[in-house]
């Protein structure tokens, strides 16, 4: 119901800076929530910032302080990402929630590599 398409990703070193970008199409009328989520190699996914329909956020605790998440109209959704951590080091995925026709969808975009490291 929504195609999303997430974008920044890169290499950067500790302590930098970066802002991933997540671009929805579709039925973005429906949307309640984008998230960010995360994995790491070899680890699960995990849950890293969520925006709501009306702009409430939320934070894991390991990114709190570091990271903003922030939307605009048209939902494009962006994580700013600062003081950034080798662990931080992950594939950087959005995720889109919400109800058409009384039938809930979740999305997802195909993820951004993002690589802390000196």
């Amino acid at each position: 119901q929504v195609q999303l398409v997430e974008s920044g990703g890169g290499l950067v070193q500790p302590g930098g800076s970066l802002r991933v970008s997540c671009a929805a199409s579709g039925s973005i009328g429906s949307i309640n929530y984008i998230r960010w989520f995360r994995q790491a190699p070899g680890k699960q996914r995990e849950l890293v910032a969520t925006i709501t329909r009306s702009g409430s956020t939320s934070y894991s605790d390991s990114v709190k302080g570091r990271f903003t998440i922030s939307r605009d109209s048209a939902w494009t959704v962006h994580l700013q990402m600062n003081t950034l951590k080798p662990e931080d080091t992950a594939v950087y995925y959005c995720n889109a929630a919400g109800v058409i026709v009384g039938r809930s969808f979740n999305d997802w975009g195909q993820g951004t590599q993002v690589t802390v490291s000196s």
